[in-house]
C-alpha cells in the first residue's frame, strides 16, 4: 500500500462538516442572524456553565425524608467515568444551586465560589470536570459562543501596526459592539431575545459593559475615521465561532500561587509589551498591552484558583475587584470589564487561617463556601475504589471480595463521629447511614444524627490513603496471587506508623481501634456468606421468612395461623418464633416489642407503598440464614479443614461450598479455600453461634 493511498484513508476518517461548523465565520450581520435565531448563544459565562450541568440530565431522590437532585453532569459518563465524584450529591446540588442564582443574576455572579474541604475530597476534581465540561459544551451546537476580530484594508493598517487582522484580546461577546447607550434597546426591538412560549423559557441576551481597552481604541479611531457611522465601523468586523480550550488559553483560566518572592499581580491581569512600545510610541497604548493575564484569557469561561487562600496580599485587590464589581484593573490601563465564573478551593487549614485574618474580611464578604466533605456513606467510598482497581485495570493479580470493601468500611469510620446515644456504636451508624435499618431508629433519627454531628466527613481517611496502600499491596512481591481484606489492612494499619496527616497518638490509636471494628465486622461477613454458600436456599429462606411473618402477625393480632397443609387454623407457632429471634439476641422479655417493631416496619412500609423485603432488615436477614443454616449444618463437616484428614465424603461437599463461593460470591479458586479455612478455624474455636 502506498504512503499518499494510507494517508487518504486517514485523512477520510475527518469530519469537514463539522470542522468547518467549529470554524464558522462571517460578518456581524451574518451574527445578528444567528442570535435572532438562537439567542441564547449570548449568554453569560454562569449562564453556560449552568446550561451546561443541566444538559446532562438531572434526576431526584429522597433521602432520609430529604429530596436530593443528583445532576448526572458529575457522573462524567462522556468519559466513561473517569472522573466520577461519588456520593457528594448534596454539596454538588448546593453548587449547581449557586450557579443558578448566577445565571439569574441574583448576586452570586458577583462571588467567589469556594470548595473547602479536607484534602482529597474531590475539590480539584469538581473542577476540572466543570473546566473539561466547557471546552467539550463549546464544540456543541447548544454551547456553541462566538467572538470577534477586526480586518482593516492598507489605508487603516496603522491602527494595528501594520497587521490585517486584530483579534479581540479578551474573546468578547461580539454584541458588545452595539454601543452601550442603545445596545439593550437594539436586542429588544429586532428580534435579538426570545419572547418563549410554551415548553420554552423567555431569554434576552445580557451584555454589559465597554469593549476591551485595544477594542475600544480601535472603535474610537474607526468612529472617527467614517464621521461616527457606526454601520461602516461594524464593516470591519469578523465574527468567528469560539472554542474553549484550557491548553490554548482560551476561555479557561488556572492561577496557582507560588512562593512570596515570585508571585506577580500581572499573571493575572497582564503586562505591557515593550516590543510594541516601540512602535506604539507609549506604554500607555492599549495596543501594547499582552491581554494574557490568567483573568483575561478566562473572560467568557472560568477562572480556577487552585489553593486560593494562599493567594498574596498583592492579589487581593484584583480579585475583589473582578469578583464585586466584575472588571479589573491592569498595570497603566482603565479598568477591564470581564464576564467569568471565579472558582477556588482550599483546605481546612488555610481556611482557618482566612478567619483568624481580619484583613482578609473583604474576601470572606464576597465568598460563598461550599463544603466538600469526604463521602460517608459506605457504598459511595466503595465506587471510588472499584473504578480505578476492577479486572480490566488490574491485570494478573485477584482482589479477593470484600477487599476494597473493608478498606471504604475503615475510611468512612475514620470520618464518623461517635455517637452521642449510648447504645448506637459508630459501626451501627455507618450502616444507617447506609440505608440499612435498626429497630428504634426511623429516617428521622437518622437526620437527627446527621444534623449533630456538625463536622462530620471534613476530618479522617483521605480515599487516597487508601489508594496508595491498595497499590502497595498490588506490586507487592510476597508471591500471593490474590489480594484478600487481610493483607490491605495489614498495609494499612503498618502504613499508620508513618501517615503525615496524623497529628497525634490519640488518632492513631483511634485508627487502629477502628481498624480491629473493621476486622471483626469482615469476619461475621464471611461467616455469613459460607453459612449462605452451606445452606445455598433463597427460596428456603423467603418460605422461613413468610412462615415467621405469618405466625409473628397472628400473634400480634390474637390471631391464629392457617396450617398450609392440614387446613386446620393453629395458634401462632411460638417455637419457630423464638427459634429464629433467638439468633440475634431477642430476649424471651423483648420478643413482644421485637414483633411489634417488626409489624409497624411493614405497616409504614405499606402507607409508602412499599414491600417488605427482609432483606433491608439486618438483623431479621441473619436470624433468618442461622436458623436454615442450623437446620442445615450437621449435612457437613467444615471443622474438618483445619485437620490434616478430610473423609472423601465431606471433601465432596466442602468442594460444593467451596463452587458456590466462586459462583455466588466472586471468589476464585484459591480465595475461596483461604475463606473457607479461615471460617473452618473459626469453627474450630466453637465461635459459630450454634457449634
Amino acid at each position: 500500500m502506498s504512503t499518499s493511498t494510507l494517508v487518504n484513508q486517514i485523512a477520510a476518517l475527518q469530519d469537514y462538516e463539522r470542522y468547518e461548523d467549529l470554524n464558522w465565520t462571517g460578518s456581524f450581520e451574518d451574527y445578528l442572524e444567528l442570535v435572532r435565531n438562537k439567542p441564547r448563544i449570548a449568554r453569560t459565562s454562569h449562564e453556560r456553565l449552568y446550561d451546561m450541568v443541566l444538559a446532562a440530565g438531572a434526576e431526584t431522590y429522597v433521602d432520609n425524608k430529604k429530596k436530593i437532585t443528583r445532576y448526572k453532569f458529575f457522573d462524567d459518563e462522556r468519559h466513561g467515568g473517569r472522573d466520577a465524584i461519588y456520593g457528594l450529591d448534596i454539596p454538588l446540588m448546593r453548587l449547581v444551586n449557586v450557579l443558578k442564582a448566577a445565571a439569574m443574576r441574583y448576586g452570586t455572579e458577583k462571588r467567589i465560589i469556594l470548595l473547602h474541604g479536607p484534602v482529597g475530597s474531590s475539590k480539584s476534581t469538581i473542577a476540572r470536570l466543570l473546566k473539561q465540561g466547557l471546552e467539550e459544551y463549546s464544540r456543541s451546537p447548544e454551547g456553541a459562543l462566538y467572538t470577534y476580530e477586526w480586518t482593516l484594508p492598507d489605508s487603516l493598517r496603522h491602527l494595528t501596526a501594520g497587521e490585517e487582522v486584530f483579534r479581540s484580546p479578551m474573546n468578547e461577546e461580539p454584541l458588545k459592539l452595539i454601543p452601550p447607550e442603545w445596545r439593550n434597546k437594539a436586542i429588544r426591538e429586532f428580534g435579538l431575545c426570545d419572547p418563549g412560549e410554551a415548553g420554552r423559557m423567555a431569554f434576552t441576551p445580557y451584555v454589559p459593559g465597554q469593549l476591551n481597552p485595544a477594542c475600544r481604541f480601535i472603535f474610537r479611531e474607526l468612529m472617527a475615521h467614517y464621521g461616527g457611522d457606526w454601520g461602516k465601523v461594524i464593516q470591519h468586523v469578523r465574527v468567528r465561532r469560539m472554542l474553549i480550550s484550557e491548553e490554548d488559553r482560551v476561555g479557561i483560566g488556572t492561577f496557582q500561587p507560588k512562593d512570596e518572592k515570585n508571585q506577580d499581580a500581572t499573571e493575572l491581569t497582564g503586562d505591557i509589551n515593550y516590543r510594541r512600545i516601540a512602535e506604539y510610541g507609549s506604554d500607555t497604548d492599549p495596543r501594547a498591552f499582552n491581554f494574557d493575564g490568567e483573568f483575561n484569557v478566562a473572560n467568557r469561561g472560568l477562572i480556577e484558583f487552585v489553593e486560593i487562600l494562599k493567594l498574596d496580599v498583592a492579589f487581593l485587590y484584583d480579585l475583589l475587584g473582578a469578583t464585586q464589581e466584575r472588571r479589573i484593573k491592569p498595570k497603566k490601563f482603565a479598568q477591564t470589564d470581564i464576564d467569568e465564573v471565579i472558582i477556588g478551593h482550599t483546605n481546612e487549614a488555610e481556611y482557618e487561617r482566612l478567619l483568624e485574618n481580619k484583613f482578609m474580611e473583604a474576601l470572606r464578604d464576597r465568598t460563598v463556601k461550599i463544603d466538600v466533605p469526604y463521602i460517608t456513606k459506605l457504598q459511595e467510598e466503595i465506587k471510588i475504589y472499584v473504578k480505578d482497581y476492577n479486572p480490566e485495570k488490574v491485570r494478573g493479580r485477584f482482589i479477593a471480595p470484600h477487599t476494597l470493601e473493608v478498606a471504604a468500611m475503615w475510611a468512612v469510620l475514620s470520618r464518623l463521629e461517635e455517637p452521642k446515644k449510648q447504645n448506637l456504636s459508630v459501626l451501627q451508624k455507618l450502616k444507617l447511614y447506609d440505608g440499612k435499618t435498626m429497630p428504634g431508629y426511623t429516617q428521622d433519627s437518622v437526620k437527627e444524627l446527621r444534623k449533630e454531628a456538625k463536622r462530620e466527613g471534613m476530618d479522617g481517611v483521605s480515599p487516597r490513603y487508601i489508594q496508595d496502600k491498595i497499590a502497595n499491596c498490588l506490586v507487592s512481591d510476597r508471591g500471593q496471587t490474590n489480594i484478600n481484606p487481610f493483607l490491605l489492612m495489614n498495609e494499612l494499619e503498618s502504613g499508620l506508623r508513618n501517615h503525615s496527616l496524623i497529628t497525634s497518638e490519640d488518632q492513631r490509636k483511634r485508627y487502629r481501634e477502628l481498624l480491629a471494628v473493621t476486622k471483626q465486622e469482615y469476619e461475621d461477613i464471611v461467616k455469613n456468606e459460607v453459612q449462605r454458600a452451606i445452606s445455598a436456599d433463597e427460596d428456603a429462606i423467603d418460605r422461613l421468612c413468610a412462615n415467621y411473618i405469618d405466625n409473628v402477625k397472628a400473634y400480634t393480632q390474637r390471631e391464629k395461623v392457617k396450617n398450609p397443609y392440614t387446613g386446620q387454623d393453629e395458634e401462632p407457632d411460638e417455637r419457630l418464633m423464638r427459634s429464629i429471634e433467638t439468633k440475634i439476641d431477642i430476649a424471651e422479655s423483648r420478643k413482644d416489642d421485637f414483633r411489634r417493631e417488626i409489624m409497624h416496619y411493614i405497616g409504614a412500609l405499606a402507607v409508602e407503598g412499599k414491600q417488605f423485603n427482609f432483606r433491608t432488615n439486618e438483623r431479621l436477614y441473619k436470624a433468618l440464614e442461622l436458623k436454615l443454616f442450623e437446620d442445615q449444618k450437621d449435612s457437613i463437616k467444615l471443622t474438618s479443614l483445619v485437620s490434616s484428614v478430610v473423609d472423601k465424603e465431606a471433601q465432596e461437599k466442602i468442594d460444593v461450598v467451596k463452587q458456590r463461593l466462586i459462583r455466588d460470591y466472586g471468589y476464585d479458586e484459591a480465595s475461596a479455600s483461604d475463606v473457607l479455612t479461615y471460617v473452618a478455624s473459626i469453627f474450630a474455636r466453637g465461635e459459630m453461634k450454634g457449634e
